[in-house]
């Protein structure tokens, strides 16, 4: 069975399917469980707690075999990790539409996925582990990078040198944090309990340093912020017993976060006040109670953050549900004034007595604002967002053209020339040779048909994959994140990234998703994503400026919809169309 054995992509030009299309979506699938990208492949677990690529190693089998006897003219339609039928289309139809944990909204929680997903009938998506894009965690990379870029901007005067940034959260896109983070010349002190994602980030050089000693870890930030060094440390353990330390000792980090898989309290997140080993085995013996711990220890996660919040720490949440999660905790009765009392009383010092929530009306965990809305959303307004690509030949120089040509096409965008000079030199690829920028409406339509030619003109000797990070710009309703406090109120309207994937169907896409429930859990956001296969042809071409015009625009509208005066702007400056009868 091939749950025994490592997946990797196929390389090179030969194909075992009828066409690149369908080549592109079994190569990225596979590239989704390769070892070096996944978190838990034997599991078909691809990152962010579940997030899978296919519901069981049968269904995996059976897309396979779908992709390879698929017509230049059909469509797979996969749901929720299984190959479900094939429809007759056209040529410009997308090879593959997919649909990922998607639930009616009255039936949405994690009690009743995880009772639909013990019977076989569904799986969690996440993000792009289900819709076959997931780029290890270079994905998430230049996003984390953006967002310290423009704290540092807000805060610091454009430099974290010599600033300490703490966070949790070591895994397929926590890990991107250290690295995002040097780049950024911090000196980084994240927590995660699982040695080996620490270990993982070793190898692919995301982290400098790891550690199980606490007093070590903390004495390396210390030592590197006081000689002005960008130093990224990994610590096994528990973030909320760094922070409690952090609180004990009176050290308050410049900026305070977290990406832990506080998405999902029973499979994601990790519970304090046990050993990593324990908590794993109250997972499987007594998982409700496993639960209440992990809302607990988030409550007090939540309250130990506010704390440093309080005491100067510029703090923001990185949309993985933690605050909604502590909010539900108190509400539930999981955690109560005594136990956050004690998670942010444990200095003996004025400092800490006096702010610790007294009750549930006291404890507001969105005092702590979401990133997007911080740092991210003037890009959103522009159409900005994670323009990702994949060489399909497994050949390295291709991504280093790819590059080139980047570089070549926008010059003046010095953060962006910036960012793809660092990646070249810094980042390692895992499984097939991947980069991602932030691209805005315009550019990535541009640098699409710039890739298809790269291919037409055997500069790259295969083709290429385009995709994206479902966290775009119009592509995600989710209250607590992407949409999180819209000009307009419309934080929970979800027609958007449904609209979305319509439209990158319409046009073309070569593959097309809609998932529940990714980056936050299930019950809490609706998502899109789209990916799109340069593969030299005039008619990839064509497909190519649709997609990539269309997709960004959806970003465009959404905002200027919203009320966002940049927007609006933009959508008059590039002439995209809201339909106004203007």
């Amino acid at each position: 069975m091939l749950q025994h054995k490592s997946i990797r992509a196929p390389r090179g030009r030969e194909i075992s399917c009828k066409g690149w299309q369908q080549e592109a979506a079994l190569r990225m699938l596979m590239n989704n469980l390769d070892p070096d990208v996944a978190e838990a492949p034997d599991q078909l677990i691809v990152y962010g707690g579940t997030g899978k690529a296919a519901r069981s190693w049968p269904d995996f089998e059976r897309i396979v075999a779908a992709l390879r006897r698929l017509e230049n003219d059909e469509t797979l339609l996969v749901q929720s990790g299984r190959a479900v039928g094939v429809i007759k289309t056209h040529a410009d139809a997308p090879r593959v539409l997919i649909s990922n944990s998607m639930l009616v909204p009255k039936w949405a929680t994690w009690d009743e996925f995880r009772r639909l997903e013990a019977l076989g009938l569904t799986m969690f998506g996440q993000m792009t582990a289900g819709s076959w894009i997931y780029i290890g965690s270079q994905g998430i990379v230049q996003g984390t990078y953006e967002t310290f870029a423009a704290c540092a901007k807000r805060h610091f005067g454009g430099s974290l040198r010599g600033k300490l940034v703490v966070s949790g959260g070591l895994g397929g896109m926590g890990g991107a944090q250290p690295l995002a983070a040097t780049m950024n010349d911090a000196v980084f002190l994240g927590a995660d309990v699982d040695a080996a994602r620490i270990e993982k980030r070793m190898k692919s050089r995301y982290i400098d340093k790891m550690t199980d000693n606490l007093d070590e870890a903390i004495r390396w930030a210390r030592d590197a912020v006081a000689q002005q060094q960008a130093l990224s440390i990994g610590w096994v353990g528990n973030i909320v017993d760094l922070l409690a330390e952090l609180s004990r000792r009176e050290i308050t980090p410049e900026v305070l976060t977290d990406q832990t898989s506080a998405h999902d309290p029973l499979h994601g997140y990790v519970p304090n006040g046990m050993a990593y080993e324990a908590a794993l085995a109250l997972r499987e013996s007594d998982p409700q109670r496993y639960a209440r711990e992990s809302y607990r220890t988030m409550a007090e996660h939540v309250a130990l953050m506010l704390e440093l919040q309080r005491r100067g720490a510029i703090t923001f949440d990185y949309g993985n549900n933690l605050r909604g999660h502590a909010r539900e905790a108190v509400e539930r009765g999981f955690a109560d004034a005594e136990t956050l009392r004690g998670s942010v009383g444990l200095a003996k010092s004025a400092a800490a007595t006096h702010s610790a929530p007294q009750n549930s009306t006291g404890f507001d965990p969105f005092k702590i604002p979401g990133f997007v809305p911080e740092y991210i959303r003037p890009l959103f307004c522009e159409g900005s967002g994670p323009f990702r690509w994949a060489a399909l030949s497994g050949e390295p120089r291709d991504i280093a053209v790819t590059d080139e040509a980047v570089l070549a096409t926008f010059p003046e965008e010095a953060a962006l020339c910036r960012w793809i000079r660092m990646a070249g030199e810094r980042i390692a690829f895992q499984g097939l040779p991947a980069r991602i920028c932030w691209l805005k409406y315009g550019q990535r339509a541009k640098m699409g048909l710039i890739f298809n030619r790269l291919v037409r003109e055997g500069r790259v000797s295969a083709p290429l994959v385009i995709g994206r990070d479902h966290l775009d710009c119009g592509s995600v309703a989710s209250p607590n994140r992407e949409t999180e406090g819209m000009l307009d109120g419309s934080d929970a309207i979800a027609d958007w990234p449904i609209l979305n994937a319509l439209s990158n169907t319409a046009c073309g896409a070569t593959w097309v998703s809609v998932h529940h429930g990714g980056g936050v859990g299930i019950g809490y956001s609706i998502h899109a994503g789209q990916v799109i296969v340069c593969d030299g042809t005039p008619e990839a071409d064509r497909r190519i400026e649709r997609v990539l015009t269309a997709d960004p625009g959806l970003g465009v509208m959404r905002h200027a919809d919203a009320g966002y005066e940049l927007a609006q702007r933009v959508a008059r400056e590039k002439n995209v169309d809201l339909a106004r009868g203007e």
